[in-house]
């Protein structure tokens, strides 16, 4: 009887150890497959260029399969304020976000330094990410920052001046301060004008604050003005552009959403492209690429923006070329 029992008992034990290794594996298997991500995404401040870059990274994570529950996507703005950044920055890290994003250049630095060489950023839209101390080399980044570069069309943009007002001589570019961004684009611009037989000047804002009193100052002393990629430029458009059509000088600026804003005309690279390609870096670094040989992609080509309203404002005629480009091929603000 004891013999019969023991067997019985041993037998049920079996029996319930086979059970509880069905049944646990596939809760282990279904936690693997309901794993959702958190994905960080930081931005500098409102404006429509960083919007349709963010607008971007979101369509091409979804391209990559993170979308609606097979994603947390937590989004924050920073408004310009450095101490928001840092502030955001840190909270992505205690949340232990997998993967960061950081759209325009003070907010992909904040990222990096606060991950520290630990979890992935990926850049969106930063101009010079080397330069700018983000990466080793855009070929071989190094670390755990990777991501794309909106490189400007500088020659294209000097082009278009040329073609804008064939007469100007005298060239005024405007940059922030504290915007590496559009002090690289600015300074460059500087160099290649200076060469094609421009008489260049800078001027620079530490905020948008500034940009009435400069503006008023490089109005009276220029023919063109020349905005490059830079984020407090971007912000302070339409001041610019009150003060510049006093004088009926015309603005060229780096992309199209300044075009909208009262620039005249531009060759501009697509910045929901350049955020599209940052969403997908980020679903394949997500996915396991390893960030550190991971080449930062550069977004170059561009289309033909013109503001035909603008325009007629300052009395000048594009060129008929110009014009067809862009309605065949680009952006035509009426």
């Amino acid at each position: 009887m004891n013999k019969r029992l023991l067997s019985t008992i041993a037998i049920i034990i079996a029996f319930l150890a086979v059970a509880f290794v069905i049944t646990s594996k596939p809760t282990q298997q279904s936690r693997t497959k309901t794993y959702v991500p958190t994905v960080g995404i930081l931005q500098l401040v409102t404006h429509p260029a960083l919007d349709e870059i963010h607008r971007g990274v979101v369509a091409g994570l979804k391209s990559q399969g993170y979308s609606g529950n097979k994603i947390k996507i937590d989004y924050q703005n920073a408004q310009a304020d450095q101490s928001n950044l840092k502030t955001m920055s840190q909270k992505f890290t205690n949340e232990n976000a997998d993967l960061a994003v950081g759209i325009a250049t003070p907010a992909a630095l904040s990222l990096a330094k606060t991950a520290d060489g630990s979890s992935p950023v990926i850049l969106a839209g930063i101009t010079d990410p080397a330069g700018s101390g983000l990466v080793k080399s855009t070929k071989r980044p190094g670390n755990n920052v990777t991501g794309t570069s909106g490189d400007s069309p500088l020659q294209q943009h000097l082009s278009v001046i040329k073609r804008v007002d064939p007469q100007a001589k005298k060239l005024g570019i405007i940059y922030t301060t504290s915007d590496h961004g559009g002090e690289y684009n600015a300074k460059n611009m500087e160099k290649i004008a200076k060469k094609a037989g421009y008489d260049v000047k800078l001027y620079t804002i530490s905020t948008t604050n500034d940009m009435q009193q400069v503006a008023e100052t490089m109005a009276n002393a220029v023919d063109v003005v020349y905005a490059p990629q830079d984020n407090g430029v971007a912000s302070a458009m339409k001041t610019l552009i009150n003060i510049t059509n006093k004088e009926k000088i015309p603005v060229i600026p780096a992309v199209n959403t300044m075009v909208k804003d009262g620039g005249i005309a531009t060759i501009s690279v697509s910045q929901y492209n350049i955020g599209y390609q940052a969403g997908v870096m980020a679903g394949r670094v997500l996915k396991g690429k390893d960030t550190a040989n991971y080449p930062v992609k550069t977004i170059t080509d561009g289309d033909m923006t013109v503001n035909l309203k603008q325009a007629k404002l300052l009395g000048i005629k594009l060129p008929t070329s110009m014009v067809t480009e862009a309605e065949n091929k680009g952006e035509v603000f009426k």
